[in-house]
């Protein structure tokens, strides 16, 4: 299991977020967006490889963040774009039975849905799932050289999803569709997401948000 995170450090997280709550607000909904995923995928049992950038010691929640980063292998993300640190990350951490990949903006996925992708890799070369931007949430490959077909994919758009079945495709590879999730970048994303999980900490936060967007309006 590789997880690609960015460590929650205000003015640095969730920009497009942060146009709406503010630098402070949203790296502490990012950071308990990965808490969240963590949870989740330390529910797996599998062995998990979290590739980092950034410095948690400046983090919305850092000392809670290096705790649950604590229990797995943490590397450093290399590359000088973030296509190249997918692609890097994805050789890093294979230990020659697969890499099922997501990020930490889907705070709402569940183990049946990452275990639907692993199930997947055993009739197919790779597995993607949609986000629902247009983007993916979740990249299973049973070989980490799958992955530089991301070369060719422009990211961030709104068909980077399908370019990336396309990319992969042309490869040859034989690809599973794993269900679409929404993912988290706007506001508006960020309340949606929150209410399919209303006990997490990722609700928590986006609460505490919306609290005091609601006191801002009312002064």
């Amino acid at each position: 299991m590789l997880v690609v995170a960015k460590a929650p450090v205000p003015g640095q997280a969730k920009t497009r977020l942060a146009a709406t709550v503010g630098d402070d607000t949203a790296a502490r909904i990012a950071a308990a967006s990965l808490l969240d995923t963590l949870e989740v995928v330390d529910g797996l049992g599998w062995p998990v490889v979290i590739a980092m950038t950034g410095d948690l010691g400046q983090a919305a929640m850092g000392d809670e963040l290096a705790s649950a980063c604590g229990r797995h292998q943490v590397i450093a993300q290399r590359g000088d774009s973030f296509v190249s640190r997918l692609i890097a990350a994805h050789h890093d951490a294979d230990a020659g039975h697969g890499v099922i990949q997501i990020g930490m903006d889907t705070p709402q996925l569940t183990t049946s849905a990452l275990e639907t992708a692993a199930t997947a890799l055993e009739g197919h070369d790779a597995a993607l799932g949609l986000a629902e931007d247009g983007g993916w949430w979740v990249l299973a490959v049973r070989r980490p050289g799958w992955s530089s077909c991301l070369s060719t994919v422009p990211m961030s758009r709104p068909d980077t999803g399908e370019r990336t079945e396309e990319a992969l495709l042309r490869e040859g590879a034989r690809v599973a569709s794993v269900p679409v999730l929404a993912d988290v970048d706007r506001w508006e994303d960020a309340r949606a997401v929150a209410s399919l999980i209303p006990h997490s900490r990722f609700a928590a936060e986006v609460a505490l948000a919306a609290d005091r967007e609601q006191i801002g309006s009312q002064t």
